[in-house]
């Protein structure tokens, strides 16, 4: 259906303002680090944030994922308190998890954010769990279970596919590949070109998604989440992507095992200009957003600068094995 040309073009200023959140939120994080304000590892994700808000332009408030080590957008887009996560990542007692779990380890439930996964590839069981709690419960959601490319080569990836599709879970399996294994080629790691193709083993949809497109995202996450709503079971989602950062702060952007010549050809479809491209978006109509964005940001800084530590006695709280 065709809608007015300038609501079409509010939606594409919509959309823009969450992919740069995500891209401000990362760029400030990774100061951070530098600065030793943040500690511990931080995974960043600026290149890959059309996923992030492709998927969660698909889901209703009630669904649910789990996401990797990269997951601030994918926490963010979830739902979450900005000045909350900012706590987190500084360690402070007002974060999501009480400043416990960090960056690889950001949890916000109460949103449907049921965590952001340090160990490769074990977010996809968990996945298969919450979906059959699901559908004995018979509560409506779908699951949605982000990995990385490394992660599709190991065990649980097709103990998870085969047991969802076998039971007809409500779960989307969606691939970020971003073409490395932390500085694994895929071409060194995989005997297939496309990992989608996978899924023909399990008798459940294998589709390609262009990664840096977050229109194509969120149609390609629709359908999957409707087939997935309707009964029918899982399907697999590969969206080749790309990112800009190195695997974390041990690796440049580019060199010793990318090309600058690739780094420069995948920045030509930065996700921010895809979608400016599309819906015809100047840069002075970006600005503002840019610069609201930017003061949001600031304004997270400042609140966790001015949280407290977490008192040493709840250090045993929370825990649960």
């Amino acid at each position: 259906m065709n809608r007015p040309k300038v609501l079409a073009k509010e939606r594409y200023l919509e959309l823009y303002r969450k992919l740069v959140m995500i891209r401000r939120l990362e760029e400030k994080i990774d100061e951070l680090f530098r600065q030793g304000v943040i500690k511990g590892a931080v995974h960043l994700s600026i290149g890959q944030e059309a996923v992030a808000v492709g998927v969660s332009e698909a889901l209703d408030k009630k669904d649910l994922i789990i996401a990797t080590h990269r997951g601030h957008g994918h926490c963010l887009m979830k739902g979450a308190d900005l000045k909350s996560m900012m706590a987190e990542l500084c360690g402070k007692a007002t974060g999501l998890c009480k400043g416990k779990g960090g960056s690889m380890h950001i949890i916000d439930v109460k949103r449907g954010m049921l965590g952001a996964v340090g160990i490769v590839g074990s977010g996809m069981p968990m996945a298969t769990g919450v979906g059959l709690a699901i559908k004995m419960q018979r509560t409506g959601q779908v699951c949605v279970c982000l990995f990385g490319d490394s992660a599709s080569h190991g065990g649980m990836f097709h103990e998870s596919l085969n047991v969802a599709s076998l039971w007809k879970l409500p779960v989307v399996f969606i691939c970020e590949n971003n073409l490395y294994g932390l500085t694994v080629s895929m071409k060194k790691a995989s005997a297939v070109k496309d990992i989608a193709i996978r899924a023909k083993a399990y008798a459940v949809p294998g589709v390609v998604v262009d990664g840096m497109d977050v229109l194509e995202v969120q149609r390609a996450v629709q359908r999957a989440v409707k087939r997935a709503r309707d009964g029918l079971g899982p399907s697999l989602l590969e969206c080749k992507t790309y990112r800009f950062m190195g695997h974390s702060r041990g690796d440049p952007a580019y060199g010793p095992y990318r090309t600058r010549e690739e780094w420069e050809s995948w920045k030509q479809r930065d996700p921010l200009l895809v979608l400016m491209n599309k819906g015809g978006l100047t840069s002075k109509e970006v600005e503002g957003i840019d610069r609201e964005v930017s003061r949001e940001i600031e304004e997270a800084v400042r609140f966790a600068e001015e949280s407290p530590e977490p008192d040493l006695s709840s250090a045993l709280e929370d825990i649960y094995a």
